[in-house]
C-alpha cells in the first residue's frame, strides 16, 4: 500500500469510529477537517472505501439521500450507501494508531495523526512528537549547511525563499517543544495524583479500633 492511501486509510477508519456516514459526508470532512485532504474527489475515495469493504473493515448499509444534492451517488440506486466500522476495522485502526514508526512524522501523516491524538494514548502522542521534532531538526540542520554553501551564489529572492522556509521548520520545532512539554508536565501531574491515591488508600484509618 502507497503512503498516500496509507494516510487515506487512516483517516477513513478514523472518521467512521466518531460515526457511520455516506460518501459525501465523508469526503466533506476529509476535505474541511483533514487539510492534506483539501480537494479531494471522491473518485480517489472510492476505491479505498471498497478495499476496506473487501477487508471487512468497513460494512455497507442502505441509507437516506444526503441533504446536499450535489452528492454523488454510489450506485445507481437511489439509497446512498452509509459506511459503518466493523469490529475488525476498530481493531485495524487502534493497531494503525498505536504505530509510531517515521510514517508517522512525515509532513503528510504526522498532520492526520495530529488530528486524532485526542483517541492516542499518551506515550504513542510523545512517541510521534518527539520523532516529528527529531525528523525536523534533521531537516533543520540540512538546510542551514545548504545555505552557508550557496549563499554567496544566491540571488537576494531566493536567498529571502530560503530563509523563509527555515522559519517555517523552526516555528514548527518551538510548536512541538510546547506540545512535548505540555504532554510531560500532564503526565507528571497525573502520576502525582497516583501517587498521592497510593498513599491515601494506604494510610490506616483511624476509625478502625482493631489494634486496642
Amino acid at each position: 500500500m502507497s503512503r498516500r492511501s496509507g494516510v487515506l486509510e487512516f483517516a477513513v477508519l478514523g472518521l467512521l469510529r466518531e460515526a457511520p456516514m455516506h460518501g459525501y459526508e465523508l469526503r466533506k470532512r476529509l476535505n474541511t477537517s483533514l487539510g492534506v485532504f483539501r480537494a479531494f474527489s471522491y473518485g480517489s475515495l472510492y476505491p479505498c472505501l471498497k478495499a476496506l469493504v473487501q477487508q471487512g473493515w468497513l460494512a455497507e448499509e442502505s441509507g437516506r439521500d444526503p441533504a446536499d444534492p450535489r452528492a454523488t451517488p454510489l450506485s445507481n440506486r437511489r439509497a446512498k450507501i452509509v459506511y459503518r466500522l466493523t469490529a475488525e476495522g476498530k481493531e485495524r485502526f487502534e493497531e494503525l494508531l498505536a504505530q509510531t514508526g517515521p510514517d508517522a512524522w512525515e509532513d503528510e501523516h504526522f498532520g492526520v495523526r495530529f488530528a486524532f491524538f485526542g483517541q492516542t494514548s499518551q506515550d504513542v502522542r510523545m512517541r510521534v512528537l518527539e520523532g516529528r521534532r527529531s525528523r525536523l531538526e534533521e531537516r533543520l540542520a540540512k538546510m542551514r549547511a545548504s545555505m552557508a554553501r550557496t549563499r554567496e551564489k544566491l540571488d537576494a529572492y531566493t536567498l529571502e525563499l530560503q530563509r523563509h522556509g527555515m522559519e517555517s521548520v523552526e516555528r514548527e520545532v518551538r510548536w512541538l517543544n510546547e506540545l512535548i512539554e505540555s504532554e510531560r508536565e500532564g503526565q507528571d501531574q497525573r502520576d502525582h495524583r497516583e501517587r498521592g491515591g497510593a498513599r491515601e488508600r494506604a494510610r490506616p484509618d483511624p476509625s478502625d479500633d482493631s489494634t486496642n
